[in-house]
């Protein structure tokens, strides 16, 4: 009998494996503002593009000019977000989509209201 369940433990653990394996396949790769990276006037560069939640979102920009934050409120008021908001310095930066919409913005002032912000959607 113990035997029995172990095996139905392994073939879940199996399945799981397989599925989450298959889910990030399927995962697409977007250079965000495509050739010219994440930089003033991207704000729509999500038009016309569908995404699905995990895919993946590269920010390339120059780390000393820039950054990527993570925010709903900063993006709404175009405005430096609230502390604990995440941002990213790296200059290459990978942020996975979480379903539902998905803001950033550059938090250097003036780059926001200069089109450095999208709102990206994910199924």
């Amino acid at each position: 009998m113990a035997a029995r369940r172990r095996g139905s433990a392994n073939v879940a653990v199996v399945l799981g494996v397989l599925l989450l394996c298959t889910l990030v396949a399927e995962a697409a790769v977007f250079n965000v503002g495509d050739r010219g990276g994440w930089s003033f006037n991207t704000n729509s560069w999500p038009t016309g593009k569908h995404f699905k939640a995990g895919d993946v979102l590269v920010f390339k920009y120059d780390a000393t000019a820039h950054d990527v934050a993570v925010s709903a409120a900063g993006y709404k008021a175009c405005a430096k977000p609230a502390n604990g908001a995440k941002v990213y310095k790296s200059g290459a930066d990978r942020v996975i989509l979480a379903r539902g919409t998905n803001y950033f913005i550059c938090s250097i002032p003036g780059h926001c209201q200069s089109g450095m912000k999208i709102a990206v959607t994910a199924a």
